[in-house]
């Protein structure tokens, strides 16, 4: 990790994304940099529930994916992001490294999370065949588009066997989006599809349980690099020692 970085820098950027997330909210409360978390206690789609207040002690990488994208299409982004954290994490164990837990919170119910899994390696593998396509200058103009697309924002190569698909983080079912809606995330429409979703939004909360930075996209390609949100997690973690 870089030294260089001071907490004034951390300051201007969290004073930034907040000026922007509540520019953009939809309905309910943001939550507030430097205020406590609103609690909230959620099922976990591997088993048992989770309680935000009592992982006190711990700082906390909550994110909420958009999750659907479409009609039957899910966000490629979201499951990218989710395999970028687990190789991560199976690399840099950064749990036991920062005392950190990391969730996940998707506004479905069981059966729609389980679907997200189903299609897991599916969604890994269509990015992997948007950037490595097997004859490249057959590609007509718009299929050109996507493959340089996808090679800037997936820079990454992933591969999941079906049913073999790591999840090492809770994934949280807020089932009647009562946490999303709370918090002014959940919407019907945005980025450009009519369909239940989240607004992406990431929240690093630290051990005392204090919301100390948010980052709310303003659309659908506007997402923080999982090694960004690392380096947040480190100053912030530095700064408390």
């Amino acid at each position: 990790m870089r030294e260089g970085y001071s907490h004034n820098i951390i300051l201007g950027l969290v004073s930034t994304v907040v000026f922007l997330a509540s520019a953009t909210f939809i309905s309910g409360q943001p939550a507030i940099v430097r205020q406590e978390m609103p609690d909230f206690t959620l099922p976990v789609y591997q088993g048992g529930e989770i309680n935000l207040s009592q992982l006190r002690g711990k700082t906390v990488l909550l994110i909420f994916p958009r999750g659907l994208a479409g009609k039957d299409h899910w966000c490629h982004i979201c499951n990218y992001q989710y395999a970028d954290l687990a190789i991560l994490e199976k690399e840099k164990n950064l749990r036991e490294r920062f005392d950190l837990e990391i969730l996940f919170v998707l506004p479905y119910d069981q059966e729609m999370v389980q679907e997200w899994v189903d299609k897991f390696s599916d969604q890994v593998a269509d990015i992997q065949n948007w950037k490595n396509p097997a004859d490249p200058d057959e590609l007509d103009e718009r299929e050109k588009r996507r493959m340089e697309f996808a090679k800037k924002y997936f820079p990454k190569n992933y591969a999941f066997e079906k049913g073999k698909v790591p999840l090492p983080f809770p994934v949280l079912i807020d089932v009647e989006q009562k946490i999303s809606k709370s918090l002014g995330l959940y919407t019907t429409e945005w980025g450009g599809s009519k369909i239940e979703q989240n607004i992406p939004t990431i929240y690093v909360i630290d051990k005392t349980g204090v919301l100390q930075f948010k980052y709310h996209s303003q659309n659908t390609l506007d997402r923080p690099p999982t090694e960004y949100l690392v380096e947040v997690i480190y100053i912030l973690n530095r700064e408390k020692n």
